[in-house]
């Protein structure tokens, strides 16, 4: 927009303005919203058996055929049936409270089905990070999972890519299903056991479900040791619902169609709480289609993602901000899949990883240049242990906001040093990590208040309901050798939002030392721009890396103190780790594990003198 010409106005949320109430006991302050949660299904598994018997023949799920590439499509009349056939399969081949599903292979129609059959039963499903079989080499990860949960059946859509993995697990402890041809005779098929006549006991299983049920166990990044399993119960991820629920308000949006069927398109893998609990269980308690995305936020993925866009119109799109930013990049280029994203888009959100300001701007111009109005960006903040627990649920101007809590939740804010670090409590949070006292006894307060290790404060410290802004990681900030604190959780966004579209991410570096530096990561698409540019890889490199820095040099010079400048970064070429934890599925980077990892590059950039391949600002 010209500077000086007013901003079009937002497309409207169907949901209520923020209304807390915020309270004082000693140094702590409580913030609950005033809204009541709203409704909920009894459990996961009775909203799909509802939602068949009210609309049988709406599509449910859909995804490319590997084979012809067509989308293929289950409605919720199919997905009932399957389910009750997959249950009474589980409950024959022993598989129970006591004895979960846990699935190898990554989103699908059939990993759904698996999913939702196995908590029909009461049998938590454990969907485990699809890296941990097909990335790693002494897969320690997957056997410390397998050994957490002891699964009675694991899943495999496809064998080959998991055939290693499945045999480092114990053998004889578990059956194996799988689509896939090949393996021994001990392999089930799938489609097979998708025809076990159901018997009474299936819905007995299911009807004898309660919010203290384990639905699922979805285990942490293993970032800061090994991944832990969470229970995840039927109260918990229904009562996230009930949060949702509880600031609708379909009157506020003019443009609200009560018949109108919302298009889900989503790649977060269901290992996670956002894909999993958040956009999944949200699609089926709504009714809506869920549109499965084969595309990731990669350089060789992320096609796949913009082809699919074309053909979905999502009506609701909730991604990492790494997806925003190629999404941003691919729409600037091409007016056609603008017009096919925003057609249909009613918001945006993101999770996982604060939205720069620079994405924030770009993508509202996409907005005002597809629709003449602005998009309402929002986010949902929480963690494995807690679901979601606050949201942006109102139209905002600026972003690193994490909203304010949902109906049912209260926050507790607690100094911490400079900061307020954040607690949580309510019926999403969980009852504590599986088999794990001691752990337990750490994470939670003498309240008994979740605490979540990041820090917030708030937009307005005398109007709470304009809502708190995460101020990063308790532990990942730190002091430089002059006693001055580094504040990571903002300047990586500000910096990263400085030098884009160049890079797309940075760890930012300087405990005890006498100034702050950056390894940063080039973003694969502006470095394609440049090798093509330059006509060879090494001149592109070294163009890239000169623009790169005078971007940085700027940044410096628009800063005030030690703490918000930058004087000499790195810029790697070997790109994040999932398998190691440097950046976890969704796109979040593990500032302190990339530093250990890479200690190398952390030593060479504070060498005196000046290191090799080390740009000083």
């Amino acid at each position: 927009m010209p500077e000086g010409q007013a901003l079009p106005p937002f497309r409207l949320l169907p949901q209520k303005t923020p209304d807390v109430i915020m309270t004082r006991k000693g140094d702590a302050i409580y913030i609950t919203p005033r809204a009541a949660p709203g409704p909920r299904p009894k459990t996961i598994p009775h909203a799909l058996d509802e939602r068949a018997a009210m609309h049988p023949d709406r599509p449910f799920l859909r995804e490319r055929d590997p084979q012809t590439d067509e989308w293929v499509t289950l409605t919720y009349g199919d997905a009932k049936r399957i389910t009750d056939s997959l249950a009474q399969a589980f409950l024959d081949l022993g598989a129970g409270p006591a004895a979960p599903v846990m699935l190898l292979s990554g989103n699908s129609v059939r990993a759904a089905m698996v999913i939702l059959a196995a908590q029909k039963i009461g049998a938590p499903a454990a969907p485990i990070s699809v890296p941990y079989s097909t990335m790693s080499t002494d897969f320690d990860k997957l056997k410390h999972c397998f050994g957490a949960v002891k699964p009675a059946i694991v899943f495999a859509e496809q064998l080959a890519p998991f055939a290693k993995a499945i045999a480092a697990l114990p053998a004889g402890a578990f059956k194996v299903v799988s689509a896939g041809t090949g393996g021994d005779n001990a392999v089930l098929a799938y489609d097979s056991l998708t025809a076990t006549a159901p018997t009474p006991a299936v819905t007995a299983a299911r009807d004898a479900l309660t919010d203290a049920s384990i639905g699922k166990y979805l285990f942490t990044s293993g970032s800061t040791g090994v991944p832990k399993p969470v229970p995840q119960t039927q109260g918990a991820m229904c009562s996230l619902i009930a949060g949702q629920e509880g600031i609708r308000d379909n009157a506020r949006d003019p443009d609200y169609d009560p018949d109108r069927i919302d298009n889900f398109l989503d790649w977060l893998p269901w290992n996670h709480i956002s894909g999993s609990n958040v956009n999944f269980n949200g699609a089926l308690w709504n009714g809506s289609t869920f549109w499965i995305d084969g595309g990731k936020p990669t350089p060789a993925l992320f096609h796949e993602t913009i082809r699919n866009i074309r053909d979905a119109n999502p009506s609701v799109f909730g991604t990492a901000p790494i997806a925003l930013a190629m999404l941003a990049e691919a729409m600037e280029q091409d007016d056609t899949l603008l017009k096919a994203f925003f057609k249909n888009m009613r918001s945006v959100g993101y999770g996982g990883a604060t939205l720069s300001d620079d994405l924030y701007d770009r993508l509202q111009a996409l907005a005002i240049k597809a629709t003449g109005r602005r998009i309402p960006i929002t986010t949902m903040y929480g963690a494995t242990e807690t679901q979601g627990v606050t949201m942006v649920h109102w139209e905002v101007e600026r972003v690193g906001l994490i909203g304010l809590p949902l109906p049912g939740t209260t926050l507790k804010l607690v100094p911490n040093g400079e900061k307020l670090e954040v607690r949580a409590k309510g019926p999403t949070v969980m009852p504590g990590y599986l088999n794990d006292p001691k752990k337990n006894a750490e994470v939670f307060d003498e309240e008994g208040y979740y605490c979540l290790g990041d820090a917030v404060k708030f937009v307005d410290e005398a109007d709470a309901n304009k809502g708190l802004i995460f101020d990063g990681r308790v532990g990942e900030d730190f002091k430089l050798s002059s006693g001055t604190w580094v504040s990571v959780g903002t300047l990586r966004p500000d910096f990263v939002a400085a030098c884009s579209p160049l890079i797309f991410d940075a760890v930012i570096c300087g405990q005890d030392k006498d100034f702050a530096g950056a390894l940063v990561w080039p973003s694969p698409a502006a470095a394609e721009q440049y090798v093509k540019a330059a006509g060879e890889s090494a001149k592109g490199f070294a163009a890239l890396v000169a623009d790169l820095a005078r971007k940085a040099a700027a940044f410096n010079a628009g800063e005030q103190g030690s703490s918000r400048r930058i004087k000499r970064l790195i810029v790697m070429t070997e790109a994040p780790s999932i398998d190691a934890g440097e950046i976890t599925d969704k796109g979040y980077v593990n500032q302190r594990l990339v530093q250990s990892r890479r200690a190398n590059l952390v030593q060479a950039l504070f060498a005196e003198p000046l290191a090799p391949g080390v740009l000083q600002l």
